[in-house]
């Protein structure tokens, strides 16, 4: 895992944490939750290929 891929995660959770308080305060909480979803989302669509890596060497590790 890359470093980068850290930074980018952590950029993700400071603005979206940012977006939602901003909308909450204005009322609009329905468009929080939304982009707080859509930041998560986000994030797991970065993590999916490395999760699948994981998987796969515990099936080489298991299967050899």
């Amino acid at each position: 895992m890359e470093i980068s891929l850290i930074f980018r995660i952590a950029a993700v959770g400071i603005l979206v944490s940012i977006l939602c308080q901003v909308l909450k305060h204005s009322g609009r909480e329905e468009h929080a939750f939304l982009t707080s979803m859509a930041g998560l989302i986000l994030v797991l669509y970065w993590l999916v290929p490395y999760i699948y890596e994981l998987f796969e060497t515990i099936q080489d590790l298991f299967v050899q």
